[in-house]
């Protein structure tokens, strides 16, 4: 009548531990695959600014029109790819319902992309009534790694 079968009478107070391990390696593998996904437009070798510029918040925002523009022949808003001759009408429609004060485009430009490429999609914007241009530029990384 007293005999147990498997086990004892005392209780294991050790954590057991190989669940919680499984959790954050699901966590892990989950973010992992989602903040590559989370980069905002395309992909740009933008130029190093030499000074520390105050960095414009309105840069990151999902209601800013960013035109990208990797090499000479590629142009992309947000990460839609555009012929140069179709970029004024799509800035056009996407500014219509902003603020005149309100109304700026950003370009991100490629180290190797020629100046005349560059002008290109400027004069494209300023022909839909847009005078407020900003040009993109990265950080120069300041520290051990600065050269």
């Amino acid at each position: 009548m007293g005999a147990k079968i498997g086990g004892t009478d005392e209780y294991n107070s050790e954590i057991n531990v190989t669940p919680m391990v499984d959790v954050m390696l699901v966590l892990l593998i989950i973010f992992m695959i989602v903040t590559p996904l989370l980069q905002q437009g395309v992909s740009v070798n933008i130029p190093r600014d030499m000074r520390t510029p105050e960095e414009d918040a309105e840069i990151t925002k999902d209601t800013s029109v960013v035109i990208s523009i990797p090499n000479n022949s590629d142009f992309y808003v947000g990460k839609d790819p555009l012929p140069l001759t179709e970029l004024g009408e799509k800035i056009k429609s996407m500014m219509k319902d902003k603020a005149p004060d309100k109304r700026i485009v950003y370009i991100k430009s490629g180290v190797e992309v020629d100046y005349g490429t560059v002008v290109q999609a400027i004069d494209a914007i300023r022909k839909q009534e847009i005078d407020k241009i900003g040009l993109v530029a990265d950080r120069k990384k300041m520290g051990a790694g600065a050269q």
